[in-house]
């Protein structure tokens, strides 16, 4: 078990949101070792509904999805939730879409194949992002 990242004495609750199953679970395993409580989306529209339901601390989102893709959700993510923190990741990273990304209030971008620092980093960042807001 690697050091758990908490809010507050609490786990952090994170959305990871792909279109791919393997890398949810992939996430997941990885967000778990860090004591992390993690909720699954599918896609844009299931992130937005689940964000609605479920109050998640900070969001994992994919760029390319159908549906709704990530850049979507998250413009509609940050009208209902404006703190809420949402990492962007993409295996077809643009400067472009990044650029877009960070403009629409994305705490930060990782490209994939992720690696297990980065995650790291983006969960601590999740947290003094959440703790902010409360």
């Amino acid at each position: 078990m690697e050091e758990k990242i908490e809010l507050d004495g609490r786990a952090l609750r994170i959305l990871v949101t792909d279109d791919s199953k393997l890398l949810r679970k992939k996430l997941r395993l990885e967000l778990e070792k860090h004591g992390c409580e993690v909720l699954e989306a599918e896609n844009g529209k299931e992130a937005v509904m689940k964000t609605l339901q479920e109050k998640p601390d900070g969001v994992f989102l994919d760029i390319v999805m159908p549906e709704v893709g990530g850049i979507e959700a998250l413009r509609v993510l940050k009208e209902v939730s404006p703190d809420l923190p949402v990492i962007m990741l993409s295996s077809a990273g643009t400067p472009q879409k990044l650029m877009e990304t960070l403009k629409l209030g994305a705490l930060d971008f990782i490209q994939k194949p992720y690696t297990a620092a980065q995650i790291k980093k983006a969960l601590e960042s999740i947290r003094k992002k959440a703790s902010s807001n409360e």
